[in-house]
């Protein structure tokens, strides 16, 4: 907070930065990222509170909510320091600073910039203060972050100001009512996240959170369905997970765990899941049919260190998986705060091979540290594979990955746009992969990873890729010229080969198999009905290529959309 000691200025340890840049991190790499994070976020605030001195507000002043802030600060400095940490309140910070700057839009601003009072709030009942604060209401109800969302019975809709008291960890809180007078409640809300959340009651949602066992004790990490600032972008309403899905989340998040303690090190693809602050389950709020083995959906923000909104996946593989892949992108996000690592003009005009469309040079960066992490991962599955088939399963996404990535931190390195601390990350990156590349993969696995891979750059560029008669761009070049026509397209074989077909019977199927002649004649069989087809063109060269890797084949390869004409008109 402002009123301790002025910190001296950040310099981050070789070591750390080291470690950090082969794509892995120990626990004294990620508190250091945290504390940056902290330093950043409090710049932030500052930033904000000098915008909002003037601000016409029916609540309590901003001032008077920080002067809470620095109180409660002051008598619980942990409490608190988590509360301005949680990614819940890096998302409200990010997206009212975009509200004042006019790039985003949401409620009244008062009711946005009204949730520092609701913050305080908290705040106080963490230290166990007295504060007096008049509070946003949205139909009768306050968030509390890190603790959960109170209401009130009968009160008026909308969008209200309430009247929030804190006294011997006690809350009471007030607000109009239905009928024009006034409603109220008290409540005793846990100050710390448990392991068993207090019961629900129609007066008070306790916060969801997933529990694992450490040799310290039990680690509470919030499942976070109440608060408004919880999602990457504009605030939301809270979407109450029903009983049953939250255990579903539970059991999946402990399996999960299970698979990530892995010893040895902490390179990439390992991490203490403890370091995850927030998960946020996207899409679901009951206990709907299971997912897909993939992962439909997740995502995580830089406004939000350690937060990563999430589809429940069906299984506890895909799920960790997930976790080591947002939580890179974490780590990178506060790198990204504390150096400039890359000029990038955002032009999106670069392949990556794990998105349908073109990316910039940033969303490189991301996704080749993400998949760094992600082939750690599989990596570490492979070494502790107990048949056959959990070896070829992890050895497919392990050599894919590993592939896919090295081929992103190539581009990165040739486009010559990296600042000396975004070379010396992206070199460190390229001996993590340099390394792995030379490590043995079941063989029937490998094939198949590296079909996959050819498969989507092949596709990439048929539905992506103008054809063009001159010669391939240099690094320094515009890069290619894009269809007119090109629109988003489903990659269905990234994981339909991560298994050996047993029966094959499509063209996918006999090349996944091995059997390169038979995919062949019926990729052949489809591109008679429809010679530019992408989906079967890609598996016709890629085919024809395994049969025959010559020049020729090579080349189609290399620039796939010379066999398939724009559309007429």
């Amino acid at each position: 907070m402002p009123s301790e000691p002025r910190p001296a200025p950040f310099r981050m340890p070789e070591r750390i930065f080291a470690e950090l840049a082969a794509g892995g991190g120990s626990a004294e790499a990620v508190a250091f990222l945290e504390r940056a994070e902290r330093a950043r976020r409090l710049l932030l605030l500052r930033t904000l509170l000098d915008r909002l001195g003037t601000l016409r507000t029916p609540l309590s002043p901003a001032a008077d909510a920080w002067d809470v802030l620095k109180e409660a600060a002051a008598a619980a400095p942990g409490p608190v320091d988590r509360l301005l940490l949680a990614p819940a309140t890096g998302g409200w910070i990010a997206h009212l600073l975009r509200r004042l700057h006019g790039t985003a839009s949401g409620p009244p601003l008062w009711a946005e910039a009204g949730h520092l009072c609701a913050l305080a709030v908290a705040a106080a009942l963490h230290a166990g203060i007295p504060a007096d604060l008049r509070v946003p209401l949205t139909d009768g109800a306050l968030p509390l972050p890190g603790l959960g969302l109170a209401r009130l019975t009968d009160a008026a809709g909308g969008l209200t100001a309430g009247q929030a008291r804190v006294s011997g960890g006690e809350l009471t809180l007030a607000g109009p009512g239905r009928d024009g007078g006034t409603v109220a409640v008290t409540l005793r809300p846990a100050p710390h996240p448990l392991p068993l959340p207090e019961a629900p009651t129609p007066a008070w949602l306790p916060l969801r959170t997933l529990t694992h066992r450490t040799p310290t004790g039990p680690v509470a990490i919030p499942l976070d369905d109440l608060d408004p600032y919880r999602d990457l972008d504009d605030p939301l309403p809270p979407a109450r997970l029903e009983t049953a899905e939250a255990e579903a989340w539970q059991r999946l998040f402990e399996e999960a765990v299970a698979l990530l303690a892995t010893p040895g090190g902490d390179g990439p693809g390992r991490f203490d899941p403890g370091a995850v602050r927030a998960v946020v389950p996207w899409g679901r709020t009951g206990a709907l049919p299971p997912a897909p083995p993939t992962v439909l959906v997740s995502a995580s923000s830089g406004d939000s260190f350690g937060a990563m909104v999430i589809a429940r996946p069906s299984s506890a593989l895909a799920l960790a998986e997930t976790l080591v892949h947002e939580f890179q992108h974490s780590k990178l996000a506060a790198l990204l705060h504390l150096f400039p690592l890359l000029d990038d003009d955002r032009r999106e005009r670069y392949y990556a091979p794990w998105r349908p469309d073109p990316r910039h040079l940033t969303g490189l960066l991301h996704g080749a540290y993400a998949f760094t992490g992600v082939a750690g991962f599989w990596r570490d599955r492979l070494a502790v594979a107990r048949d056959e088939r959990a070896a070829d399963t992890a050895g497919y996404h392990f050599a894919l990955r590993r592939l896919q990535s090295r081929l992103v931190v190539r581009t990165l390195l040739a486009e010559g746009r990296l600042t000396p601390q975004g070379r010396a990350l992206v070199s460190g990156l390229a001996r993590t992969l340099d390394g792995w590349l030379r490590e043995p993969v079941p063989h029937p696995a490998l094939a198949r990873a590296r079909a996959a891979a050819a498969l989507h750059r092949t596709e990439w560029r048929l539905r992506n890729v103008a054809p063009s008669p001159r010669p391939g761009p240099g690094p320094s070049s515009d890069g290619p010229r894009f269809r007119p026509d090109r629109t988003s397209w489903p990659d269905v074989r990234t994981h339909a080969f991560a298994a050996r077909p047993v029966a094959p019977h499509t063209a996918d199927e006999h090349l996944a198999a091995g059997d390169a002649a038979a995919a062949l004649a019926r990729y052949a069989g489809q591109l008679a009905a429809d010679p530019a087809e992408p989906h079967a063109l890609a598996g016709w060269i890629v085919a024809r290529a395994v049969l025959d890797p010559g020049r020729e084949t090579r080349r189609m390869l290399a620039r796939p959309e010379l066999l398939q004409p724009l559309p007429s008109g």
